[in-house]
């Protein structure tokens, strides 16, 4: 489809959601009863907007100029003549002929026949004779139908000779039907796969349906086969379209990968940051650990008995915490808990009288708080 046509298209819908009261005006009743024909809704109109209003917007937007939008996709931004290009036929397989068919020496005899009168119907048997002189005669679809017809016959007696699917084919695209023609070259070429008349015939069907790259694939290896100056000549003309689409493709090959590399790069960045995130918290939360461990916020409210008083800056605690035997304990999250309950309520100690871990740190840090002056 025409690149032109898909963005006025595109402007034609993003225009259409913006204003979707447009869609009820008398000029649009052909899209209104498709939409609704095939199952879809149309929304309601504005309560305070006339069909009148309606057909003076739908005016007024078609007499201002359409811009075509941004690029959106790889396609959008890519400009092919499509000139000769047409629309393709209806997929409507033609007789391939039974595969399985046991062919007898009667029955190849009688496709050759077939054969040589749909060549004589093409008018190509002079043409095999002077192969230097131009053709003359102009074929109508009559006789084209006609040799149709007899290739399909001699395809039905023989569906394992390949010339014959290329004869076919042949035709085809002289009907300008190339989905036939490149079905016609599929099954000739699984048959024999080295036939450059063949590939001339499909490069041709491609061309045709605007498949640039297909064409100039084709085209050239029916020319490496079998040089032929009509293939030469039509190669010449698919493939710098071909070479424009390759690099287009290219072009957004390498934007996707720096895109990947870069979104990549976020990734790892956001895994580093979340990593750093994490170790600073962790840090933070073991010195406010080692903090509440050192200062025992909160003291030990009214003393503790053997004279255990508050140990918000009282003098000796940097011996007290260099003590191995109480920092070991500390280390010990039981120890801790049971610690700190005693600490905000020493009444609580007599749930630990038989904890000996908790026992042993309240006894090491009474004798030490007793001993100061």
């Amino acid at each position: 489809m025409d690149p032109r046509k898909v963005s006025e298209l595109r402007a034609f819908v993003k225009l259409c959601k913006e204003s979707p009261g447009l869609l009820h005006s008398e000029e649009l009743r052909f899209l209104r009863e498709w939409v609704e024909s095939m199952g879809g809704t149309i929304p309601p109109a504005p309560h305070n907007a006339s069909a009148e209003t309606m057909k003076d917007k739908t005016e007024k937007q078609s007499e201002e100029p359409v811009k075509p939008p941004e690029p959106e996709s790889e396609e959008s931004d890519l400009e092919i003549d499509n000139e000769g290009v047409i629309e393709p036929d209806e997929d409507d397989p033609q007789e391939m002929g039974d595969e399985n068919v046991e062919v007898t020496e009667e029955m190849m005899d009688e496709a050759d026949e077939k054969k040589m009168e749909g060549i004589h119907a093409l008018g190509e048997g002079k043409e095999e004779m002077e192969e230097n002189q131009q053709r003359t005669k102009l074929l109508n679809t009559g006789e084209l139908q006609k040799a149709i017809n007899l290739f399909t016959e001699a395809i039905k007696l023989n569906p394992h000779l390949a010339i014959l699917y290329a004869k076919r084919a042949s035709v085809f695209v002289k009907l300008q039907k190339p989905n036939a023609a490149i079905r016609d070259c599929d099954r000739a070429i699984q048959i024999n796969p080295d036939s450059a008349q063949t590939y001339k015939w499909r490069g041709k069907a491609h061309r045709l349906l605007g498949h640039w790259e297909e064409a100039a694939h084709d085209l050239a290896l029916a020319c490496k086969l079998d040089y032929d100056e009509e293939a030469s000549a039509m190669l010449k003309e698919v493939q710098p379209r071909a070479q424009k689409i390759a690099e287009h493709r290219r072009k957004y090959e390498r934007k996707r990968e720096e895109k990947e590399i870069k979104e990549r790069l976020e990734r790892v960045k956001k895994a580093r940051e979340e990593h750093e995130r994490a170790q600073r918290e962790e840090e933070a939360r073991q010195q406010a650990g080692g903090a509440q461990f050192g200062g025992f916020p909160g003291g030990f409210p009214g003393g503790m008995p053997g004279g255990m008083p508050g140990m918000a800056g009282m003098p000796g605690l940097n011996e007290i915490l260099s003590d191995p035997e109480v920092l070991a304990a500390m280390q010990d999250p039981e120890v801790m808990v049971a610690f700190q309950d005693v600490a905000q309520n020493p009444a609580n100690m007599s749930k630990y009288q038989n904890n000996p871990k908790v026992m042993n740190l309240i006894s090491k840090l009474s004798a030490k708080f007793g001993s100061q002056p």
